[in-house]
């Protein structure tokens, strides 16, 4: 694993890091790169340098050596080290100390209101929410950050998350707000705040949570979500939505839940034509958010399945 030295920019690879912060943000032009990394005075002129930067400003003033960031902690001219990323991306944000999410859409507080950061919004409701809280309410349900594929692992996977605006202004975190991100993303608040394992959600509602994400290239809707259902699988670009497939049948490989199948294509209805057993993409499964697990000893054995060289068998 590449990380930043927070104090000078430095890649240095550690296999088992014990402290580090972590950034996450949608991407846009001017990417830091792995290579460009290596030139400090040509990578500080490029758009994405500030984030780097305030990244590493963050973690240094909070006691950290090292950080991760994306754009320029993975070599991704090595197809080696590019699937290894992916595979362990879920784990990387998992145990990182902290988590930095910068949200570049979103305007900084006024002067004069306070931030959200100042009472934890939807842990209290006892007093009324100041004004800051209500344009965050408001402002933080439209920002790109919750539209984006990779963005789902890295809201679930921290334990500690802390969202800053595009000035660099914190304005609150998973805990605080816990409520508000339940809310717009249909995911369980005991979920977002690591109290209960992830596979207490089934199958079908952990898809519906990107059912209305997107990513740039078709093939990352699979592999964003491998940390998701605890997966593994080989990074093959251009297989288009076999790629989602393949995850399907890998989820379907480690686990007998039935709600795998509870996705709804409508233009099927609309239509004559055949299709397969498993879903195209994670929209399909939108309307599967209010599914819940049977844990039911007696019906477990009754639900087992496995994939054949002929498809599924039940």
């Amino acid at each position: 694993m590449w990380l930043l030295n927070t104090a000078d920019y430095s890649l240095t690879s550690v296999l088992y890091p014990e402290r580090y912060a972590i950034l996450s943000h949608t991407w846009g032009d001017g990417e830091v790169t792995f290579d460009d990394i290596k030139n400090l005075d040509s990578a500080s002129r490029k758009a994405g340098w500030d984030k780097i930067a305030q990244t590493c400003r963050l973690a240094a003033a909070q006691g950290f050596e090292y950080a991760w960031v994306d754009t320029c902690c993975i070599d991704k001219s090595s197809s080696a080290e590019l699937s290894e990323a992916i595979n362990s991306m879920f784990k990387w944000y998992r145990n990182a100390t902290v988590c930095y999410a910068y949200l570049s859409d979103l305007d900084p507080t006024p002067i004069g209101l306070d931030g959200a950061e100042s009472t934890p919004m939807g842990l209290d409701d006892a007093e009324s929410p100041k004004p800051g809280e209500k344009r965050l309410e408001r402002d933080l349900p439209q920002c790109a950050w919750f539209t984006r594929g990779w963005t789902l692992q890295e809201l679930i996977g921290p334990r500690n998350l802390e969202f800053y605006d595009c000035g660099w202004t914190m304005r609150g975190t998973k805990v605080s707000l816990g409520k508000l991100l339940s809310a717009i993303t249909t995911i369980p608040i005991w979920i977002l705040l690591n109290q209960a394992p992830l596979h207490r959600c089934c199958v079908g509602r952990r898809m519906s949570w990107a059912a209305n994400r997107k990513t740039t290239r078709i093939e990352d809707l699979a592999y964003c979500l491998l940390g998701l259902f605890d997966v593994n699988m080989p990074m093959i670009y251009g297989e288009g939505e076999n790629a989602f497939r393949r995850l399907q049948e890998a989820v379907a490989m480690a686990t007998n839940d039935m709600s795998l199948f509870a996705w709804s294509d409508p233009s099927l209805h609309s239509t004559v034509s055949f299709h397969g057993i498993f879903a195209t993409s994670p929209a399909l499964f939108a309307q599967c958010e209010g599914l819940v697990n049977s844990f039911s000893p007696s019906h477990y054995d009754l639900r087992a399945f496995s994939i054949t060289n002929r498809g599924v068998k039940f």
